[in-house]
């Protein structure tokens, strides 16, 4: 283990390593900041890039990119109290009124960036001690385990990531549907190709993420500022490095809520969003002065910060282990990690212990960056929150179609980007959740292939997925999440009523 901890710093330790985690952060921050943007939609549209670089570089700017663009949000929610991502809501709740009505955006702003370090490197740390762990229990895996821990991580995730359970199923079908097109390569039988050259080899996974992340947000984000268009960035900086006192104040807080994090992060279908606000619920649960939050209190940034910067390292547990990404970023890591010739799961830790450890030795890397830019970089960042949308949007767009043709250099890539695009555009608008169609595209792959190996290997007995313990209790553990949505609400309005026919 020694040697492959030393090979992997050896691959993050170079100038060109360190040079792609700094672009990958500067490269995230400025789509945090940035409102309309988003973690998810930044990681789509950089991938062509990260493809176009040496794999282990394209791995690490990745990585920057996701620990930059979660931090970024919170800019412009404590400047202009529009979070630039989803992850950083509820900072806005004490964030902006310590900046505005107290005039201290730089305090505010120095404390999120030191919650956002600690939780970052809190669960950069976590991961490295939990991923032999996992590991060592992935080894007892086969094709059957392989295809019911796939079917697991896809019907978590449509269970929990949609507002509507139905339509998370639904997406989740869709990804999977996608994930057949092409050659069959058990039989070579040609499946849903309509007779083009262009399917055969399957539908190409870039232009999809860019057209459903990036380009349907940014049709959003035009039709949602059409004749409300955003406030300029007035607010000037008073401190940019945390007091003592502020330290010392929300320490507490930095470890509550980066352990909350790192495990909501671990939990597949969560994501930085849901760690934030239970972060923020605990910092104001175990606060001594809980009266302030919403008016500007310290720990009431502290607690989502730390929290949903946490949620990196947690979510990278599951996916380098067992292949389950735990959110709709490390989704796209997934994806990521896959065409740059590294294929997370069981074997990954038995087999390149030094890609693992190259991972998590990035990770470490990319806080401490964050750290680094966010505090040296933190008046230039203000401005750029002010960049009006006539200069966004077709910026947004750009770089969808430059990325989406960087890859295979063909037109029918942008096509496909394109109505995958208008196609995200009306699932949001119907509240659909995407990451579900995603992971079925991914996951489906795997999914099918086990599925069939599992069954040669057992010459068609259908029973071994149920034999075999760590098998059958996935598979239980999936169709329980999928039943939950639907009978606990049930069960919950039964325990209400008879509770209230007692006190009545």
């Amino acid at each position: 283990m020694l040697t492959a901890f030393s090979a992997g710093f050896a691959s993050v330790f170079t100038p060109m390593g360190l040079l792609a985690i700094l672009g990958g952060v500067l490269c995230g921050i400025f789509v945090g900041v940035m409102p309309g943007l988003s973690s998810v939609m930044g990681m789509s549209i950089m991938l062509p890039v990260a493809l176009a670089m040496d794999g282990n570089m394209g791995v690490l700017m990745m990585l920057g990119i996701f620990c930059g663009a979660i931090y970024g949000g919170s800019i412009t929610a404590i400047m202009i109290n529009t979070p630039g991502t989803a992850n950083s809501a509820a900072t806005c709740l004490d964030g902006y009124p310590m900046g505005h009505k107290y005039h201290q955006p730089g305090r505010a702003i120095s404390i999120s960036t030191t919650a956002s370090t600690f939780g970052g490197l809190f669960s950069a740390l976590m991961l490295l001690w939990t991923s032999p762990i996992l590991s060592n229990f992935a080894l007892k895996f086969s094709a059957q385990e392989s295809f019911a821990l796939a079917l697991f991580g896809i019907s978590i995730v449509a269970s929990i990531s949609s507002e509507n359970v139905l339509k998370g199923i639904m997406g989740a079908l869709i990804g999977l549907l996608l994930a057949t097109v092409g050659v069959d390569t058990t039989t070579g039988a040609y499946r849903y190709t309509f007779d083009t050259v262009y399917l055969t080899g399957g539908i190409s996974n870039i232009p999809v993420l860019i057209g459903l992340f990036a380009f349907s947000q940014g049709l959003i984000n035009i039709a949602d500022s059409y004749g409300n268009p955003r406030g300029k960035v007035t607010q000037k900086l008073e401190r940019i490095l945390p007091t003592k006192e502020d330290m010392i104040y929300c320490l507490p807080t930095f470890i509550r809520s980066s352990i909350i994090g790192t495990i909501i992060g671990a939990i597949p279908g969560t994501g930085g969003d849901i760690a934030s606000w239970v972060g923020y619920n605990e910092a104001k649960r175990w606060s001594k002065h809980p009266e302030k939050f919403g008016d500007g209190a310290p720990d009431g940034i502290a607690g989502p910060e730390a929290a949903n910067n946490a949620v990196s390292g947690g979510a990278l547990i599951p996916l380098l282990s067992l292949s389950i990404p735990g959110d709709a970023c490390t989704a796209i890591m997934l994806g990521a990690l896959m065409m740059l010739g590294i294929t997370p799961g069981p074997l990954l830790m038995s087999e390149s212990p030094d890609k693992v450890y190259m991972i998590v030795i990035g990770l470490f890397f990319a806080n401490i960056f964050m750290a680094i830019c966010g505090f040296g970089g933190l008046k230039l960042f203000t401005k750029i929150a002010s960049v009006p949308e006539v200069i966004l949007n077709p910026l947004i767009f750009v770089f969808c179609f430059v990325g989406t043709f960087a890859v295979n250099h063909t037109v029918q890539d942008i096509y496909l980007m394109i109505v995958c695009g208008i196609l995200g555009f009306f699932l949001i608008k119907m509240k659909f959740s995407i990451p579900p169609i995603i992971l079925g595209m991914i996951l489906g792959g795997i999914l099918e292939r086990n599925f069939r190996r599992s069954l040669v290997l057992s010459g068609g007995d259908w029973t071994t997925f149920f034999t075999r313990p760590i098998s059958c209790t996935f598979i239980i553990i999936a169709i329980l999440s999928l039943i939950y949505p639907f009978v606990f609400p049930k069960i919950k309005a039964y325990l209400a009523a008879r509770r209230e026919e007692k006190n009545g």
